[in-house]
C-alpha cells in the first residue's frame, strides 16, 4: 500500500502517559518529530463530552490512543466522539489504538437474559468510522470476529518472555508457568512454550458466585519457582489465593505476569500482602501513584510494541511479525540484553 502521509497520532485521557510514550518513541525510529495533535477532549457540566481538533487532519492517516479503562464508559465516549471528530473533519484513515479492551469479559451470554456487550462495543466502534482497531491480549480470541474491520490483537507473552529470561538469568530451569485457572491455560502454555518451561495449572470450584470453594493444583510445583500469568487482575482474590496454594504445594516463589493491571478495591493491599515476591503488570492500563509505590509492583512498558505496530500499520506491513522475539528484541534494545 503507497505511503501519502505521515502517521498522525490523537489521544483521549485515559492513558496520556502512554499516548506520550508511543509518540516518543515513533519519533525516535523516524528521526523525526511524532507528536499528539493538538486537541481538546473536555466535560460540560452535565458531563457530556465535548472534542475539538485544532490541526487540519483531512487526508491523514490518525491513530486514536484510548485503552476503555476505569471509568470504561467515560473513556469509551472519548474514542467514539474523537472518532466522529475526525471522520467529519475527513481524516483519510482512523486506527482504534486500544491497549486495554474493556467490556472483553463479557463476550459471551453466561446465562439467560444478559447481553453480549463487546459486540455492542465492537458494532459502536465501527459505527463511529473506525477502520482498523489496534488491541494488546485480548480476553477471549473470538472477539476479533465481532468487528466487520481488521483488528490486530498483540501480545504481551513474547514481551513477559524477555522479561523473564533478564530477571530470572540463571534460574531457568526451576521455573513452573501457571495458569491460575483453567481457562486461561493457553496463555500459559504459549508463554511456557517460550521459555521451555513446565506448565502447571490452578484449578478452582466455586460453590456460588464470587466464593472460591476450593483450590487444586494440577502439576508438581515442589522446589519450583512459580510464575502465574494470566490477561487481566481485577481485585486479586483469585490471583491471591492461588499464589497461597502454590506455596502449600511447595513452590519457593511466587510471581505473577498480568497483562492488564486493572487492580481494583482492595487489590494493592492484598497483592502487598501476599505471598507473591512480585506483581508484574503493563502499563495498557496507567498506573495510579498507589501501584507504582507498591513495594512487590512493577510495570513493563508497552510503548514500544505499539510505536512499532502503528508503524507497521502504517507502512502496509506485518503487524504479526512482532509476535517473535527476533522481531520484538530490537524494539526493546536496551530494556532486555540477551547473554
Amino acid at each position: 500500500m503507497p505511503v501519502m502521509t505521515e502517521p498522525k497520532l490523537i489521544s483521549g485521557n485515559a492513558n496520556r502517559p502512554l499516548a506520550n510514550a508511543i509518540a516518543r518513541r515513533m519519533s525516535m525510529h523516524r528521526g523525526m518529530s511524532v507528536g499528539l495533535v493538538d486537541a481538546r477532549v473536555e466535560r460540560f457540566n452535565d458531563q457530556e463530552i465535548f472534542v475539538e481538533v485544532y490541526e487540519n487532519v483531512r487526508g491523514e492517516d490518525m491513530f486514536i490512543i484510548q485503552p476503555t479503562s476505569n471509568p470504561a464508559n467515560d473513556n469509551l465516549m472519548e474514542l467514539l466522539i474523537i472518532a466522529d471528530a475526525l471522520r467529519r473533519s475527513s481524516a483519510a484513515r482512523i486506527t482504534a489504538v486500544i491497549p486495554y479492551f474493556g467490556y472483553a469479559r463479557q463476550d459471551r451470554r453466561s446465562k439467560a437474559r444478559t447481553p453480549i456487550s463487546a459486540k455492542l462495543v465492537a458494532n459502536l466502534i465501527v459505527e463511529a468510522g473506525i477502520e482498523r482497531v489496534l488491541t494488546m491480549d485480548l480476553h477471549a480470541a473470538q472477539i476479533q470476529g465481532f468487528f466487520d474491520i481488521p483488528v490486530d490483537n498483540l501480545y504481551a507473552a513474547p514481551i513477559f518472555a524477555m522479561d523473564v529470561e533478564h530477571h530470572f538469568r540463571g534460574r531457568m530451569e526451576n521455573l513452573t508457568i501457571v495458569s491460575p485457572d483453567v481457562g486461561g491455560v493457553s496463555r500459559a502454555r504459549e508463554l511456557a512454550k517460550r521459555l521451555g518451561c513446565a506448565l502447571a495449572i490452578v484449578d478452582k470450584r466455586r460453590e456460588k458466585a464470587g466464593e472460591i470453594a476450593e483450590m487444586t493444583v494440577i502439576g508438581d510445583v515442589r522446589g519450583q519457582t512459580c510464575i502465574m500469568v494470566d490477561d487481566i487482575c481485577d481485585t486479586a482474590g483469585t490471583l491471591c489465593k492461588a499464589a497461597e496454594v502454590l506455596s502449600e504445594a511447595g513452590a519457593t516463589e511466587v510471581h505473577a505476569y498480568i497483562t492488564h493491571g486493572v487492580l481494583s478495591g482492595p487489590a494493592i493491599e492484598r497483592i502487598t500482602g501476599s505471598v507473591m515476591k512480585s506483581f508484574v503488570t503493563t502499563d495498557t492500563i496507567e498506573p495510579n501513584g498507589r501501584v507504582r509505590a507498591a513495594p512487590n509492583i512493577r510495570v513493563v512498558p508497552t510503548a514500544p510494541i505499539f510505536a512499532q505496530a502503528i508503524m507497521n500499520i502504517w507502512n502496509g506491513t506485518s503487524v504479526s511479525s512482532l509476535f517473535e522475539a527476533e522481531t520484538l528484541q530490537p524494539v526493546y534494545e536496551g530494556l532486555y540484553r540477551r547473554g
